[in-house]
């Protein structure tokens, strides 16, 4: 799919949902580009809405969107509200003619996830997915490394998405209901897309998981602030295998808050018959007569990756052909979340 780019104009750009990744992330990297102008901000609460174009120098704030789109005919959209609103609001943005980017997970379910993808389709529109991570130049240069066979037959992945005792103490993270799930759906997402997209998107054949809520339940404080533990209706901690097509594993480990000594574990390792790799930094290895042989190695990882994922999406509007996570990836990982918590909620592997 090619786009065309907007010589004659800055694109016009609009954010649905005033919350911290939409000032952080989006709204921040707007506002390095001349190519584009943030135009409006939409959000159910008008104080907020208000107080969010004022921090960030847009001129007018709305509380409807359908509104916003009459009045201001954005040509790209960013969604960042939570995960239940992705759906509709993507679809939304779509049939008014724009190109979407929308914060992780795609959906709520693997169907809406589709719909999305195919909605995009019809209309020739990019739409993008914030998983950011896959951004790292780690994560491009261990991709390249993986397919150039320099690993040998990849044959075990472990993807870690840890928190000690991280439990969100702000939105709608403890709420099954809005939210979808816990740690899976909200960290875990993101080492699951990585390690997914170094190996090359395998077909998955099998999965099976376990999940439990022995803390969340009962705490109420940790390092994001304060939690109702009698609203805490989430897992807060899941381990899945996933088994692929052509004999290899890939271990997934997420938790807002289990008993470990790290108070955050975001990485993946993958182990190849001839060489192991650390995703952050990017570390190659083998052992070398009972020694570590580091074949390549990183000494920082990329601290760039939310910028890399929006130049990406900004750029492949404008044309240049950047890569993105596009509907069809979303709806993969998507289709992987739901299995990953049909096992755990059924007590029985999902063939796929």
């Amino acid at each position: 799919m090619e786009f065309t780019a907007y010589a004659s104009r800055p694109l016009r750009v609009a954010i649905i949902g005033a919350g911290q990744v939409a000032e952080k992330v989006h709204a921040a990297y707007y506002a390095t580009r001349r190519d584009v102008t943030l135009v409006a901000v939409v959000d159910k609460e008008a104080e907020r809405a208000d107080a969010f174009a004022a921090r960030n120098n847009i001129a007018r704030a709305y509380t409807d969107a359908g509104e916003m789109y009459r009045l201001e005919q954005p040509d790209l959209v960013s969604i960042c509200s939570p995960n239940r609103f992705h759906s509709a609001q993507v679809l939304q943005a779509l049939q008014h003619g724009c190109h979407v980017m929308c914060e992780k997970p795609p959906a709520m379910t693997p169907n809406e996830a589709l719909a999305m993808a195919e909605a995009a389709e019809r209309a020739g529109k990019v739409l993008a997915y914030d998983f950011h991570h896959r951004f790292a130049e780690d994560c491009q240069i261990l991709r390249r490394k993986v397919a150039a066979g320099e690993l040998g037959e990849v044959y075990v992945t472990q993807a870690r998405a840890l928190r000690r005792c991280g439990v969100p103490g702000w939105g709608v993270f403890i709420d099954k209901a809005q939210q979808g799930g816990g740690p899976l759906i909200d960290i875990g997402i993101h080492m699951l897309d990585a390690a997914m997209y170094v190996l090359g998107f395998p077909a998955v054949t099998r999965v099976s998981a376990h999940q439990f809520c022995k803390i969340g339940n009962r705490k109420s404080r940790g390092l994001f602030g304060d939690w109702q533990p009698e609203k805490y209706t989430v897992e807060d901690s899941l381990f899945a295998t996933l088994e692929l097509a052509g004999g290899g594993i890939l271990r997934l480990e997420t938790s807002f808050a289990l008993n470990i000594p790290e108070e955050s574990v975001m990485n993946v390792q993958f182990c190849g018959a001839d060489a192991g790799a650390t995703l952050f930094p990017a570390h190659i290895y083998t052992d070398d007569g009972g020694k570590l042989l580091t074949l390549y190695q990183r000494q920082e990882a990329d601290s760039q990756r939310h910028h890399n994922s929006m130049k990406a999406f900004v750029d492949r509007v404008m044309g240049l052909g950047a890569e993105v996570a596009d509907g069809r990836q979303g709806y993969r990982i998507q289709q992987l979340v739901a299995a990953i918590y049909q096992a755990a909620e059924q007590g029985e592997s999902v063939t796929l």
